[in-house]
């Protein structure tokens, strides 16, 4: 992945990417003796063995962290379900089989673990970057009305992210939503608002027309 860096141990190499860090140190907080913010490199993969390290990283809501196991042991598979968790002032974490797709509907990138941008204002979009904080972005979290079409036997297991231009998130495939207050709902199609102006939370009403809502989205290729 462009932008990010490799750090490599005793049978596993990790990939960090700054710019989906948002700082919820899981890994700090579940393996101090790898991940230690205050030592240069911050990350020693050779302080743990492989599997520990791999364990705590699929623990990163972001997909900041990710890994490659170089010693015959499993590589990270996705959740067998898809899992979308609206976070009180801040974004959407997603797990499970996430493809993204730009406006044209060809893949960008593909995910286990992601947070995606609902205040409007991250310089990573689609993916936060922990702007929400300085932005005083303010949502408890919890689901407004949920606009989405019930999953099927013929709707797909991944779940595609599509990017519409300067709107919303458009979500194809079986996943499960819930609040910050627990709530939550199943679905196979339904539009996420991402420029944090929306009255029905975390679904587009269609106000991004009228605030002007632009993003500078990547393209496939």
């Amino acid at each position: 992945m462009a932008g990010s860096r490799e750090f490599q141990g005793e049978g596993i190499r990790v990939m960090y990417d700054a710019a989906r860090c948002i700082h919820a140190a899981e890994c700090v907080h579940g393996l101090g003796t790898v991940f230690d913010p205050d030592r240069r490199p911050w990350i020693d993969p050779a302080a743990a063995p492989a599997e520990e390290v791999a364990t705590v990283i699929r623990r990163c809501p972001t997909g900041a962290l990710r890994y490659e196991r170089l010693d015959g042991g499993p590589q990270e598979e996705p959740a067998p379900a898809n899992r979308l968790q609206v976070a009180a002032d801040g974004p959407i974490y997603a797990s499970g089989d996430l493809a993204i797709l730009d406006a044209e509907h060809a893949e960008i990138e593909r995910h286990t673990r992601v947070a995606l941008c609902r205040c409007g204002a991250s310089k990573n979009k689609p993916f936060c970057d922990g702007t929400h904080v300085e932005a005083g972005f303010a949502d408890p979290g919890e689901l407004g009305e949920a606009r989405m079409r019930p999953h099927g036997e013929d709707d797909p297991p991944t779940l595609s992210i599509r990017l519409r231009t300067d709107g919303p998130l458009v979500l194809e495939g079986r996943f499960r939503i819930e609040g910050a207050d627990r709530g939550g709902a199943d679905g196979a199609a339904c539009a996420l608002c991402r420029c944090g102006h929306s009255n029905n939370k975390p679904f587009c009403d269609g106000t991004h027309r009228q605030t002007g809502f632009e993003a500078d989205d990547p393209k496939a290729g």
